[in-house]
């Protein structure tokens, strides 16, 4: 069994013509143990939509979502957020930092819903980012890099199966971005987990060898729809 599995997946938005447009259409994505996949897609092609409903954020219209052998649409809220918090790590485009909270905090924050803050592995995470300096510092203390790089280690603090990525690099300039992909990919072969990025940026796609189109599996791509 596949740890991701999508299968017969609709998803629909009201349109302001009171009618609706499928925004996703995708008869099947599957992804395995430690696999890393990098799926391109234009803008507004419903990338970010994708990830919703794989991190349980969104529920599809229709079709099945199935998660480390779990199907998501039997499941209640509760239990969505707690197989989220066991199997899910997220990197999203604009980082999503508390801003009130240092990166250390932020850290342990990304720990709460899995076995408990851990500060010694929070710490370490950090070190393995390059900026254990900067564990005290706050989100708008910090470069645009080095809040990511904050981010890529709250999402793998809970040593996920699978970590989503939207868009990681879409912040930062084209050194950076090299940077930022280099650590998300090799914080996630440390926990094994396996990797779902979302991005348009060739070099970004370049730098998976295994790699698909969102136009390819999604029908509803091809007329449009919404990120």
């Amino acid at each position: 069994m596949a740890l991701l599995e999508l299968r017969d997946l609709i998803k629909r938005y009201p349109s302001p013509e009171g009618g609706t447009n499928v925004v996703l259409d995708v008869p099947e994505l599957s992804i395995g143990d430690g696999e890393h996949v990098a799926l391109e897609g234009a803008s507004g092609s419903g990338k970010t939509t994708l990830l919703h409903i794989v991190a349980g954020i969104l529920t599809p219209d229709s079709g099945s979502v199935s998660l480390a052998g779990h199907e998501l649409s039997s499941l209640s809220e509760s239990k969505v957020d707690r197989v989220r918090a066991e199997h899910i790590g997220y990197v999203f485009q604009t980082f999503n930092l508390l801003q009130g909270y240092t990166a250390l905090e932020n850290v342990l924050l990304g720990m709460a819903f899995g076995d408990g803050q851990d500060t010694r592995r929070a710490q370490d995470l950090l070190d393995r980012v390059g900026i254990a300096d900067k564990a005290n510092h706050l989100p708008g203390q910090l470069s645009v890099g080095q809040q990511q790089r904050v981010a890529i280690a709250r999402a793998v603090a809970n040593r996920p199966s699978l970590l989503l990525a939207d868009e990681p690099t879409g912040n930062l300039d084209a050194d950076m971005a090299q940077q930022a992909l280099t650590l998300l990919r090799e914080a996630c072969e440390e926990v094994g987990a396996a990797i779902l990025l979302v991005s348009h940026d060739p070099a970004v796609l370049g730098a998976f060898d295994e790699r698909r189109s969102l136009a390819d599996i999604n029908r509803a791509a091809r007329v449009g729809g919404v990120s």
